[in-house]
């Protein structure tokens, strides 16, 4: 046996054996949700969860999620045919398998989009993103503008005050950005809120945005990665969500929403920094003031689809083992955990030996710790929203105010005073698809 082979298996069939064998745990821990959603009236556990999300029923995320099963599943089979000729290549002379893929796919990428970031970051100053990309875009887009407020306490020289106002030149909220990696502080980022906005309190919205970008030395210009501008576009879209909430209650305002909704805001402004007019308007060389060449951006672009197929599919197989799980009714008996599993992918057509689910039932924190049981479908909820709403947007023209007036009233300053769904078709005029979504992750090349 290789040793990848010994490694993955050991990692893929953990907690199935001896004293740390959570397989009765799992069968008995959904029964017990099961029984215990009974008890307050509902089919099931899933039933009892999602009543308070948007997407109300387990069926609708069957629906929503089961309708982009064909087409990952013909992508990762493109992928993994892809992979197995790479395979035969370097002179393997063995069929793929679940330890094989990281490896070959890595070899594949490279073969194809081999991206040195030192190419890449000089078109990517820091400064010139924020104010040129994502203050531009919001700008365009909503009307809003950004002034520096250096007069406001911060709790770091890194963290700059900004205060926020309307098209009518009108205060609307404060926003602290804290971008940059500095001894002590927490990593990964986030947006969060030092003071809500309510209506009944009289409050204004105070939000910060928090980052770990590393920062250049003093006198040096700080080159960001294309994940970091994503990423600096997406968290300012949680603050905008934060920012312009106008409702009278606080348990109600900006990202106070249903676990399926709040990720939705903040994906769809990720791709404004794709956007040709945004782009153009900061991608340039930090030196030379020259826009970033045609051909390495579409490199940057195109590599970001790269083994989308994988990537969504054992995301789904995870998502619908989830809630398979928690869809059990009280009645049913104890379930032997391998064979349900098995079951629960094959009744969604989810069948590639080589794609298992990102998580087991018995290593799925997610799942069966409690915080995602029956929710762990949300993080895609939440995606299918923004590709669905950005694609229309660009149907409507585009960066215009017209359509960020239309997003802001409809979705970003009703916090959840009214149904999810309700506000999305409010902004859209119908329910979403997937179609947008399979474009987004390089999975499909148009809308049928």
């Amino acid at each position: 046996m290789s040793c990848e082979k010994k490694i993955w298996q050991a990692s893929a069939n953990r907690n199935q054996t001896g004293s740390t064998d959570n397989r009765p745990i799992v069968a008995r821990l959904a029964q017990l949700r099961a029984e215990r959603a009974r008890l307050l009236g509902y089919d099931s556990w899933a039933s009892y969860g999602l009543e308070s999300q948007m997407a109300k029923t387990p069926q609708a995320v069957f629906d929503m999620l089961g309708a982009m099963v064909p087409a990952v599943v013909a992508n990762t089979n493109t992928e993994a045919a892809a992979i197995s000729a790479m395979m035969k290549q370097t002179g393997a002379d063995f069929e793929l398998e679940p330890w094989d893929w990281e490896f070959y796919s890595e070899l594949v990428r490279k073969a194809r989009y081999d991206l040195d970031e030192n190419e890449v970051k000089p078109y990517f100053e820091f400064e010139r993103v924020l104010k040129d990309g994502v203050f531009y875009t919001f700008n365009r887009l909503y009307g809003v503008t950004f002034k520096p407020r250096p007069d406001l306490p911060t709790y770091h020289p890194d963290v700059k005050a900004y205060e926020l106002f309307d098209t009518d030149g009108s205060s609307l909220a404060i926003f602290y950005a804290d971008y940059f990696a500095r001894d002590g502080k927490r990593g990964g980022a986030w947006m969060s809120s030092f003071v809500g906005q309510s209506k009944l309190l009289g409050q204004k919205p105070v939000v910060v945005n928090v980052m770990n970008i590393p920062k250049a030395p003093n006198g040096e210009p700080t080159l960001v990665s294309y994940d970091n501008v994503t990423t600096m576009f997406h968290e300012l879209g949680h603050g905008l969500h934060g920012m312009f909430s106008n409702v009278n209650y606080p348990t109600l305002a900006g990202t106070s929403v249903s676990r399926d909704f709040v990720e939705f805001p903040s994906t769809f402004q990720e791709d404004w920094a794709a956007h040709p007019e945004v782009i153009a308007n900061y991608a340039k060389h930090y030196q030379t003031g020259e826009p970033i060449p045609a051909e390495l951006l579409a490199k940057v672009i195109k590599s970001r689809s790269f083994n989308q197929g994988f990537d969504t599919l054992e995301y789904l197989s995870a998502a619908l083992l989830d809630m398979e799980w928690h869809s059990l009714s009280a009645d049913e008996p104890l379930q032997d955990v391998n064979a349900f599993e098995a079951a629960a992918l094959k009744k969604h057509g989810i069948t590639l030996a080589a794609v298992p689910p990102r998580y087991k039932s018995t290593f799925f924190s997610h799942s069966m710790g409690g915080g995602y049981s029956a929710g762990y479908y949300a993080y895609m909820w939440s995606e299918i929203l923004a590709a669905d709403a950005f694609a229309y947007v660009q149907q409507q023209g585009g960066l215009k105010l017209e359509n960020g007036q239309n997003h802001r009233k409809n979705i970003l300053a009703v916090g959840n005073s009214r149904l999810p769904m309700e506000s999305y078709k409010a902004f859209r005029g119908q329910e979403p698809t997937t179609d947008a979504l399979l474009i987004r992750r390089g999975l499909k090349t148009k809308v049928d």
